[in-house]
């Protein structure tokens, strides 16, 4: 009588070949989080803030302690970041693989970190946007936006579109209540300030 294989033993190669590309992105997710940090603190980033205190949260975004936390209201615009990735790289790369999309999401979010804290875009949200007295990130808290980011890619990998959609709009809609400010609206200050934003937000310091 011919013995048929079972299933576990004909897909072990495959199943070797994912486990070891798995690997390999676990490594290079961690070498991109290293080499922002060390770009970060060679250029003179802290990884506490200017005060030098570890924090889980910071929820005032008028405080001087906002973005030097692990975590902020701002985390959500992160989370965001990593929904919208997931949907563009699907878009223009979804035959490549879900783990090497997630890499050249973190790239892409890490380059944006780097850029955010250079003295060029700090100097932009002083005077365009209400962080008039925004000082950039600390290594922490910008190594916890990438974290925030993948959370929100590795979401959207998970669900359907309509659910990752609902989600996106209700932290931007609960963003825009509770701190006035979210996603959208820094996008729109940055690139084209509108002072009737500016003063609305404003407003809510109150």
């Amino acid at each position: 009588m011919r013995r048929v294989d079972s299933p576990t033993r004909v897909s072990r190669p495959a199943a070797d070949g994912f486990w070891r590309r798995r690997g390999w992105t676990v490594a290079i997710f961690i070498g991109l989080l290293a080499l922002t940090a060390g770009l970060e603190l060679w250029s003179g980033r802290t990884w506490f803030g200017p005060d030098g205190k570890f924090g889980w949260w910071e929820g005032d975004i008028w405080s001087s302690a906002n973005s030097q936390r692990l975590a902020d209201p701002y985390s959500f615009s992160h989370l965001a970041h990593g929904i919208l990735f997931f949907a563009g790289l699907w878009l223009v790369a979804r035959r490549v693989p879900a783990d090497r999309r997630l890499l050249l999401a973190v790239a892409l979010e890490a380059g944006w970190e780097l850029m955010e804290n250079s003295p060029i875009i700090i100097e932009r949200y002083r005077a365009a946007t209400i962080a008039l007295g925004y000082e950039g990130d600390s290594v922490m808290n910008s190594l916890s936006d990438i974290l925030m980011m993948s959370a929100g890619f590795g979401f959207a990998t998970r669900v359907r579109a309509r659910v990752s959609v609902a989600v996106l709009l209700a932290m931007e809609l609960g963003c825009a209540v509770a701190v006035r400010d979210n996603l959208t609206l820094n996008i729109i200050m940055l690139i084209h300030p509108v002072e009737a934003i500016k003063q609305w937000q404003i407003e809510g310091r109150i």
